[in-house]
């Protein structure tokens, strides 16, 4: 029986995370400031009760009647107490012989072309290690994404805020020079721990991406007996870990010099990707799904479709999120392997990152007097670059499954190039034949005014002959 690391990795996040939130917090209220107070406290007490909620629906404990499980959930105690049962049943197992087994058939991965199908026997305590294994799985992806994310990108921002002030203020010496300097000896403290605090919330959004990557290879290959290797792991965690740090850089650095356009640019990014799995929806004039669970109304249903999406775009605000939402599929999710969106989504963030970077660059203040500018937007281009390079190299080489693609990401980028140069030839063909027609008209003009010349010396010179004679 393999052992539940992903769960403890994900409760020791978990506690470590809320833990400095909330000594972080209690920096900031000493120090004074009450907004960043309730927005940190914000951002670390919603996701953990999403969290709860997530995990009381996945083990079903309201049809259970578990009064006591369901009191702890709201004591926000829930991960705890599901991580202490986790290691007691893998601790028990194996010690009392069990009653039943259930048989799964899966399919190994093809050699040679060919797949065979092998039996395997399951008993109750490995059944339920996998179902917490699963629960875990996506209180993690909600925990990074909908908490972690936006904390990260929240404190980074007051970071660079605090440097703004500091500058400020060595700059306009006045006669409270006294009070501020022990206002921000007072503040070192939160200081030190919001270094702590965001390096805990980017492991935690990258173990939430990671764990959303193998969450989608498990889902889409479900018939198939996965085993994910190291060298996937590492290539995965790289992968991450370079497009959330840029992308998080970029929007602190945005926000730092634009606060007006700040919201537009995060709502437009938000709602696009929020409506887009609904439109596809609509377009596909598919019956509503009903399959969800059975214990669900057409309204409760509604609200666990709105806040898949609502997850969804909050995943691909800050990366890719690998598993496409399809909400006419019993599964809600798209199985194909789509090149296409893939790369388009990389192609548009690329320019997206860009044009911030050069927004930053045109408005930035004087806190970046001592930060050399254009190294500091290479630097954040070629990171956005080393997160695409290594997500070629898991897909290309460490995927587990890329036996089964119909065609390999290289032949699907190349294809995509294709595509975008033949939609890029009839643009500059017209524009061939616009010139063409061009120097063609300019050429008949050009011959009717020199024959209107030639005509013109004609008719002069009879003239001067007629009066000669």
């Amino acid at each position: 029986m393999k052992f539940p690391g992903s769960v403890l990795v994900s409760v020791v996040l978990f506690v470590a995370e809320t833990a400095a939130a909330l000594c972080l917090s209690g920096a900031y209220r000493a120090a004074g400031d009450r907004m960043w107070q309730w927005l940190t406290l914000l951002f670390a007490l919603l996701p953990c009760a999403l969290v709860q909620l997530s995990l009381v629906f996945i083990h079903r404990d309201v049809s259970r009647d578990r009064p006591l499980v369901l009191l702890l959930h709201l004591l926000q105690l829930g991960p705890l107490v599901r991580c202490v049962e986790v290691f007691y049943i893998y601790f028990h197992a194996g010690r009392v012989e069990e009653p039943y087994v259930s048989i799964t058939k899966k399919r190994q991965m093809p050699k040679d072309g060919y797949s065979e199908e092998v039996e395997k026997e399951v008993g109750q305590a490995e059944g339920k290690l996998c179902t917490h294994r699963s629960a875990f799985s996506r209180a993690s992806v909600i925990q990074a994404f909908l908490g972690s994310a936006p904390q990260l990108t929240l404190q980074l921002y007051i970071c660079v805020l605090q440097q703004e002030i500091t500058a400020a203020r060595i700059l306009d010496s006045t006669q409270k020079y006294r009070k501020d300097f022990e206002r921000s000896h007072r503040s070192d403290f939160g200081k030190n721990h919001s270094g702590v605090f965001m390096v805990l919330s980017l492991l935690s959004i990258v173990y939430g991406a990671l764990r959303c990557n193998i969450l989608a290879i498990k889902i889409k290959y479900d018939d198939y007996d996965i085993s994910v290797k190291p060298a996937a792991y590492l290539c995965i965690f790289m992968w991450r870990s370079f497009e959330i740090a840029t992308r998080v850089i970029v929007l602190v650095l945005f926000s730092s010099v634009l606060q007006i356009w700040t919201l537009p640019v995060v709502l437009v990014n938000f709602f696009v990707f929020f409506f887009y799995p609904w439109i596809l929806f609509w377009q596909s004039k598919s019956p509503f799904p009903e399959n969800i669970e059975k214990a669900l109304s057409r309204v409760g249903t509604t609200i666990v479709l709105c806040l898949l999406t609502f997850l969804y775009a909050g995943i691909n605000m800050f990366c890719w999120s690998a598993v496409q939402v399809k909400l006419n599929d019993p599964d809600l999710i798209n199985k194909s392997q789509n090149w296409y969106c893939l790369t388009v989504y990389y192609m548009l963030r690329f320019i997206e990152n860009a044009f911030l970077l050069l927004m930053w660059y045109i408005y930035k203040t004087d806190i970046y007097l001592y930060v050399c500018a254009p190294l500091l937007v290479l630097q954040l281009l070629i990171g956005y670059c080393m997160a695409v390079l290594f997500m070629l190299v898991f897909y290309q080489f460490c995927h587990p499954c890329k036996k089964l693609f119909s065609s390999s990401i290289t032949e699907g980028l190349l294809s995509c190039f294709k595509f975008l140069c033949f939609v890029c030839k009839p643009l500059k063909s017209t524009r061939v034949t616009d010139k063409a027609e061009l120097k063609s008209s300019e050429n008949a003009d050009e011959s009717q005014s020199s024959n209107k010349t030639t005509d013109s010396q004609n008719g002069n010179h009879h003239q001067s002959v007629s009066s000669n004679a």
